[in-house]
């Protein structure tokens, strides 16, 4: 690679050589491919390292690369959509909902679970982990709280446990009618147990979607799912999932 070295701007220059890294991401590194070191990349711009690293921490908050533990500073996938609007109403697990099975147990769930569910704070529930995944890297985790009389043909004997209990819980949810459901966003930090999961650092930055499905005019489960926020986004309505790209020379899609 050759020197490029920057013009002086009126903004800052860590500002103007985000930019040009930026350009640089689109056409010359693929997802997932890890970037020369801080001295290489220092020499390639003719800046300093400070200036460098102040560029790189400023495309990593918006999602553009991640510094993977052991490995380096990667570049990023697409971030992917959360869909908050008002699109399809679906239970959860049905063939295109992004989400894949790891657990099931029956457990007492937290009270302000249990008061949503409207079941006794000493009653168990089926407690559903699912967890979604893209470009190989884990971006959500989701607890999914579903009541014993949601579902009350389930069968100890077919599922037994594990991934295997999960996906019989969720099908047996789908036999339902689903009358409606709701759904609230806000931003948290990663607990101690998400962050292991997301491969996160605990008090990193998440997304936290609460939705509620209806069935029968009671809460027939409790969805709370744990995005990482530096890999998502919310999208809005049924056709809310647009994507504005980084470069000047990219367009939307």
């Amino acid at each position: 690679m050759g020197t490029t070295q920057l013009e002086s701007v009126p903004e800052p220059k860590y500002w103007h050589l985000k930019t040009v890294l930026s350009e640089a991401l689109d056409s010359e590194f693929a997802v997932g491919e890890i970037l020369p070191n801080e001295r290489e990349l220092a020499a390639r711009f003719g800046v300093a390292r400070a200036t460098l690293r102040q560029a790189l921490e400023q495309l990593e908050l918006e999602g553009r690369l991640q510094r993977r533990r052991g490995v380096g500073t990667t570049v990023a996938p697409p971030r992917m959509g959360v869909a908050v609007g008002t699109g399809g109403q679906v239970w959860p697990g049905t063939a295109d909902d992004g989400w894949q099975p790891v657990d099931c147990d029956l457990a007492q769930p937290p009270a302000a679970v249990a008061e949503a569910l409207e079941t006794g704070r000493d009653e168990p529930v089926h407690v559903v982990r699912r967890s979604r995944v893209t470009h190989g890297q884990t971006v959500a985790a989701e607890l999914l709280y579903v009541p014993q009389s949601s579902v009350p043909e389930l069968s100890a004997i077919d599922a037994p446990s594990g991934a295997a209990r999960a996906r019989a819980v969720l099908r047996e949810l789908q036999r339902r009618e689903l009358e409606s459901q709701d759904r609230s966003v806000e931003l948290g930090s990663a607990r101690a147990d998400d962050a292991k999961e997301l491969d996160r650092l605990p008090g990193a930055p998440v997304l936290v979607v609460t939705t509620r499905f209806v069935a029968e005019g009671r809460t027939a489960a409790l969805s709370v799912a744990t995005y990482r926020a530096d890999t998502c986004r919310l999208t809005f309505g049924a056709t809310g999932d647009v994507e504005i790209h980084h470069g000047p020379e990219r367009q939307a899609s």
